[in-house]
């Protein structure tokens, strides 16, 4: 099968239950978006590989790719039970794991920090963009959830991978 389809050449994709619509309709930058942060967080994952600092984050970030792929099928359209509320169950009890080992915030955190530290903010970033993609296109609130969650979850997984590594975290100096 050849890659290219030549359907797309004058500005429409379809979506998963066939329907023809504009590229630039909100809800492919909707899943656009979630499928620029699950090569954000190919990436991170590449970076927290090669770390070298032992944790079960990369298990959990290739699972969270996987979740990503579900909500990208989801927003396309495609039928089926993509995210389910357990899903967000999960993302909270990592996060909650991670913030019983880490110290506790006192200031704001800038974006600072080895590889794997600074990729995981630019995931939280992306992940935030994606979310505001997702409110444009009116997505399932489950979905709103599980992406809000991810994007908590990414924010103390930078926390997290600078403490596992013994780095400091650079606070905001106002």
């Amino acid at each position: 099968m050849a890659i290219y389809t030549k359907t797309g050449d004058k500005g429409q994709t379809s979506l998963a239950n066939g329907e023809r619509i504009s590229k630039t309709d909100v809800r492919i930058e909707a899943y656009g978006t979630v499928d620029e942060l699950n090569s954000w967080i190919g990436m991170l994952r590449a970076a927290v590989n090669a770390s070298g600092v032992p944790s079960d984050s990369e298990n959990q970030l290739e699972w969270v790719q996987n979740k990503l792929f579900n909500l990208g099928a989801a927003l396309s359209e495609a039928p089926g039970e993509w995210i389910k509320a357990a899903d967000v169950t999960q993302l909270e009890q990592w996060i909650d794991a991670m913030q019983a080992v880490v110290p506790k915030q006192r200031a704001f955190i800038l974006p600072m920090g080895n590889e794997a530290v600074t990729r995981s903010h630019v995931c939280r970033t992306v992940c935030r963009r994606c979310e505001r993609r997702m409110i444009e296109a009116q997505a399932d609130s489950l979905y709103l959830q599980f992406i809000n969650r991810l994007s908590d979850y990414l924010f103390v997984l930078s926390r997290f991978l600078c403490y596992q590594s013994g780095e400091p975290e650079y606070m905001w100096k106002n």
